[in-house]
């Protein structure tokens, strides 16, 4: 690619001028031209001429996101400061990895507990509902915008092929390798034969290279005969148990229950969320003191006591905690008031669905205007005022009111976003970077975007492991890709539907797709023979191994794309 495009600007392969100058070529051919070429093309162009490539070349606008990293390489700053830009990117990339461990650790996984708790779910079926649709947000988001344009519809289904192969070996093998456990016998066994299917399903797409109506609801339609399925046979499951109860039969070591389950992860998740929130001072238990104290990240004694390290860390940790604090309502079902702060709840009625408009959707929502005179933010402001008054009014310090369960869900939505937009400026610096060291698009998909896609999966997923739920983590990696394909081809081929096209034509990229579809397919056969080998119980070994497994397939597809492994001429 770089030599034809070296060749059809006057340019040898190493990107010297032979002609005519390049910008006055890109002039003439204006941005019809451009828009043919790829976005990793810019390195091959005159330094004087990459910016306005950039900025006429659709390829390389970014799907969502704040800040136009590639403008900021290419347009903002001088050449000769390219180093210091990479490594202020991979600076703010490794800060927007810490903002999505806080957002999850501290918010996302204890509300997601909340509201598992006081719906009385198991943790296989939330795994497969809340903290599905929660890890699936970027994933669907990247979906809806590929499936929105013909061209890029194949390079999606690439993506999410290769975000359930990281998901389905590294992520569930780090999950055995960090909390080794029993995994509950039928609902992994089910999980992983309704991938099997979801794969199944898009390798037919693949095959016939093109989606039909019928077909995109199917996809729909199979995501809720799962969901069903799950529900049902969680019910199913809980009458056993009272039958052998009342029977007195011994549980078998297949039948281990979710409640023996939730009572030791909640043995072992004791870590008191607000208690590194407390100040040293008691002060009297007035509004003013709640708020300040709610607000409050850094516990004093905590810090006197700490490493030089901890101090560090938590410093550039202090900010996101505290827009956290201020935006993301926690509701802990294990103390006696829930974590209800009245003051603080009632500011979160306004902060929450104000950060949500101006973030979703990059605040394209939030900034729209109703009726061509006021906003939508400035609706949400309003509105939020006034429940915030409503509620502060009829409630007190003291006592927890009935409706504050609510709470946990608004902070669960909240917390998703925050994990959705951090998560989306990792997948632009991603991209970037990857157009900066030429990294093909079938590359990128498979390695950076899949990695960058995976982050809000595995961040969630191994927190909760860490913290005392592997059951409800591992479930969540078969059930949060499942979401990923059938709702995000299914949505994306309706939406690019819904714009006049009577079917999605994909254009699959070679022998590397199959090799994507392939090594989903091995990591799911593994998984489902192994396993049961090992009675369900998974183990360090068994983390390894899928370990090992996904870096054989990073080998083979690596070596795919350079050439050296490929299909014989015909």
């Amino acid at each position: 690619m770089g030599l034809m495009v070296g060749t059809v600007f006057g340019m040898e392969p190493g990107g010297t001028s032979a002609g005519a100058p390049i910008t006055s070529l890109l002039l003439t051919a204006g941005v019809n031209e451009t828009s043919g070429l790829d976005c990793r093309d810019v390195c091959n162009l005159n330094v004087s001429d990459r910016c306005y490539f950039i900025q006429t070349n659709p390829n390389c606008r970014r799907a969502g996101g704040y800040l136009d990293y590639l403008e900021g390489i290419f347009c903002v700053f001088p050449h000769s400061l390219l180093p210091l830009v990479i490594t202020l990117y991979i600076l703010w990339l490794l800060y927007l990895f810490l903002i999505l461990g806080v957002t999850a650790a501290k918010f996302f996984c204890p509300n997601l507990s909340a509201i598992s708790t006081i719906l009385k779910l198991s943790h296989n079926v939330a795994g497969v509902t809340f903290l599905a649709f929660g890890n699936g947000a970027p994933d669907i988001f990247s979906v809806l915008v590929a499936f929105s344009d013909p061209r890029t519809a194949g390079l999606a289904l690439g993506a999410l092929f290769g975000a359930g192969v990281l998901v389905t070996t590294v992520v569930a093998g780090g999950i055995a390798v960090l909390r080794p456990f029993v995994a509950a016998s039928r609902p992994f066994l089910r999980d992983i034969i309704f991938y099997m299917v979801a794969v199944f399903m898009t390798f037919l797409l693949l095959y016939f290279g093109r989606i039909t109506l019928a077909y995109a609801l199917g996809y729909l339609g199979f995501y809720v005969f799962y969901v069903v399925t799950v529900v049902l046979c969680t019910w199913i499951y809980q009458w056993q148990q009272r039958q052998s109860l009342v029977y007195s039969v011994p549980a078998t070591p297949e039948l281990v229950s979710d409640s023996q389950d939730d009572q030791v992860s909640s043995n072992t998740n004791s870590y008191d969320y607000g208690v590194e929130y407390q100040l040293l001072v008691a002060y009297p238990e007035t509004t003013a003191n709640i708020l300040a104290q709610a607000l409050n990240p850094l516990d004093f004694r905590r810090w006197r006591n700490e490493s030089a390290y901890w101090r560090t860390l938590k410093v550039f940790k202090l900010p996101v905690e505290f827009m956290l604090l201020l935006t993301v309502p926690v509701v802990d079902p294990d103390k006696d008031d829930r974590n209800w702060k009245r003051p603080l709840n009632c500011l979160h009625l306004l902060t929450s669905p104000l950060f949500c408009v101006l973030t979703l959707q990059s605040g394209i929502y939030g900034f729209y205007e109703i009726g061509d005179l006021v906003p939508v933010w400035a609706v949400v402001t309003i509105a939020g005022s006034a429940l915030a008054l409503v509620i502060f009014s009829v409630t007190s310090n003291s006592k927890t009111p009935r409706f504050h369960w609510l709470f946990a869900i608004l902070g669960f939505l909240t917390s998703a976003l925050w994990i959705n937009t951090a998560a989306t400026e990792v997948v632009n610096i991603l991209r970037s970077l990857g157009v900066v060291f030429r990294l093909s698009n079938t590359v990128l998909g498979l390695t950076l975007l899949a990695w960058g896609n995976s982050i809000g999966d595995a961040v969630s997923d191994l927190t909760l492991a860490r913290q005392g739920y592997p059951r409800m983590a591992f479930s969540a990696c078969f059930g949060g890709i499942i979401f990923n394909i059938l709702v995000g081809v299914g949505l994306g081929s309706l939406l690019q539907m819904s714009r006049g096209h009577p079917e999605v034509k994909l254009e699959l990229d070679g022998l590397l797709v199959w090799i994507l579809a392939g090594a989903l397919g091995l990591s799911l056969v593994f998984s489902l023979v192994t396993v049961p080998v090992q009675c369900f119980q998974l183990s360090k070994a068994y983390g390894i191994c899928l370990f090992l497994l996904y870096l054989n397939f990073l080998i083979v597809a690596l070596l795919t794309e350079f050439g050296v492994i490929h299909l014989p001429s015909m």
